[in-house]
Parts: C-alpha cells; structure tokens; sequence
C-alpha cells in the first residue's frame, strides 16, 4: 500500500480516545469501523452514522480481509484478552494502540507474538469526560501523539501509525517504550494522583473552603473529575516509574514544610516550580525533517530528536 494511500482502520474500544479516533478517522478520508464491548456503546455509536458492533470476531475477520490498521483502545487490564483475540483472528494485521503506558503494552504484545506487526502510541489528548458522549473529532488536532521507533520497528506499520496521527491533526513525537513510561509519570500520571490530594484536602476542609475556592482549586483539580476506575487503569499499570516520581515530589514537599517550619518561607520549591512551568510555556517544538523512513539508522536519528524536543509533522 502506498503512503499516499488511507488505508482502513480498525478501533477496538470507542469510549474517549478511540470514539474521538474513529470519528477522527473518518473525518479525514479513512474507511473506518470499530468495536465496543458496551451494547449501549456501540449503539451511541452507530446511531450517530458510525459502523460500530459489539461482535469482535465478525470485526477482527473484517480487520483481515481489509488489511486494515488495527488500534487497540480499551485500558490496561483489557488488553491482554483483545491481544489475545487479534492473534487468533488478525495476526497478519499492522497493530497499534492508545493506551497510556507503552511498555506493559509491547510486554503484552510480545506474549501473544505480534511484536513484528506492532508499533505503540499515545496520543496526549483527553478530557475528564468518558464514553461515547465525550467523542470529539478535534480531540487530538493540536495534540502531541507519541508513536515507538523501539528497535525492530518496522517501516510499513510505523508509516501508518504515523501519517494517522497527523491525519488526525497531531504532530508525532518519536519515542521509545520506557522513556515515554518515564515522561508520562511526570506529566500525566502524577498530574491525576496530585489532583486527588488537592480534591481530597479541599473537601476535607468543609463547606467553607469548597465555598471559597476559585480558579486555582478549579485548575488544579480538573482532572480529579475523572472516574477513578479509569485513573486506576491510566496510573498504575506505570507503578514503577510514577513511584519514582511521587518520591521526588513528596521529598520536595516535606523540603518546603521544613522549611515553612524553620523560617515561614517555602524554601526552593516556589521558584523551582516557576521555573518549570515559564520553560513549559517558552518551549517550542522544532520540526523533524531529512530522515528517511528504513534508511540505515533512521530509528536511533528519531529517538534521537524525539529526545531533543523535535516532532514530525509531515510522514
């Protein structure tokens, strides 16, 4: 299949991410259709003129014969059966997926012996919002959607996963499985499990403090909206690499209570954080451009300018 070429693609999972995916998708020329375990899914679905069911072996028989992309987008603790149900029906299929963690994933993949079809991805795109309902087709324009250059990445999948992306409206960051696990801990997952403590901490101050609270509560808090069943799958299928982090962060708090408590100030951690956020909001993302896709050494130059900050945004 050439390039140019918009291949069909398959969603497994059309709650947030993989409805927004799908209609996504379609939006932008791709012949798409999906499968949702939910009746009442799949149904939202279909009324509103999308072809989805909630039969995964018609759909994955149907993912073979059309040599389509298949994208898995169901959370963690699912994608061991689906993987299991693809190897079975689709084994010859290209194979990605949105969860947001890579390295359980590729780990999950290897078991059932897709990794020669398999390339991850993760587009940073989301709502507190879930379901159906929440579907947006401009979810990820904008966006950041990291996608593997793991060794072993092939060229053929890795294109489509890739100009899927960017048909979708997002720039592509080329990362590898654990060093995307590491920056997610940071950026994402932390995020939640700080969010809970400051939802938890205003609600334990009554009715007057939740009466007082304003933006900074708000912002701050956004997140903790979400289903906590859907947090637990975001954060801790990362167990490892989140620990990491909520120790540093917990030591850098208990610096600042000491702090507080030897002198009334909050010591380093204010201009610290000023410092992160003002590098955020300066940060400029350059484009990645001269490599050739399956040229001698083309995984490693985009790991490399993936770790530099670059994105593509062209295939």
């Amino acid at each position: 299949m050439s390039i140019d070429e918009r291949g069909a693609v398959c969603v497994l999972g059309t709650g947030l991410i993989g409805g927004s995916l799908l209609r996504a998708a379609v939006a932008a020329g791709y012949p798409a259709f999906g499968y949702n375990r939910s009746e009442n899914g799949a149904e939202a679905a279909s009324r509103a003129g999308f072809d989805v069911s909630v039969d995964l072996s018609a759909v994955l028989r149907r993912a073979a014969s059309n040599d389509a992309l298949v994208v898995i987008a169901v959370p963690m603790p699912a994608v061991e059966p689906i993987l299991a149900d693809i190897a079975a029906l689709a084994p010859q299929c290209w194979l990605t997926d949105v969860v947001s963690v890579k390295g359980p994933v590729a780990e999950a993949v290897g078991k059932h012996g897709l990794t020669a079809n398999y390339v991850g991805g993760h587009p940073m795109a989301g709502t507190s919002e879930s379901g159906w309902a929440a579907t947006d087709p401009e979810l990820f324009r904008g966006a950041v959607w990291a996608v593997g250059v793991d060794e072993g990445t092939r060229v053929e999948p890795w294109s489509r996963v890739v100009r899927l992306a960017l048909d979708c409206g997002s720039v592509v960051v080329p990362v590898l499985a654990a060093e995307h696990d590491q920056a997610v801990a940071r950026i994402s997952h932390l995020p939640h499990v700080l969010a809970e403590a400051l939802a938890a901490a205003g609600a334990g101050g009554g009715e007057l403090a939740l009466g007082l609270a304003a933006g900074s509560f708000r912002d701050g808090t956004r997140v903790a909206g979400t289903a906590p069943d859907l947090v637990r799958a975001i954060c801790e299928p990362n167990a490892g690499a989140l620990e990491r982090v909520l120790d540093e962060t917990i030591d850098a708090l208990v610096a600042a209570r000491d702090s507080l408590r030897a002198d009334g100030g909050l010591g380093k951690l204010v201009e610290q954080g000023y410092r992160g956020r003002v590098a955020y909001d300066e940060r400029v993302a350059w484009e990645i451009t001269g490599v050739t896709p399956g040229a001698p050494g083309w995984l490693d130059e985009l790991r490399q300018a993936g770790r530099r900050g670059g994105v593509l945004r062209t295939v």
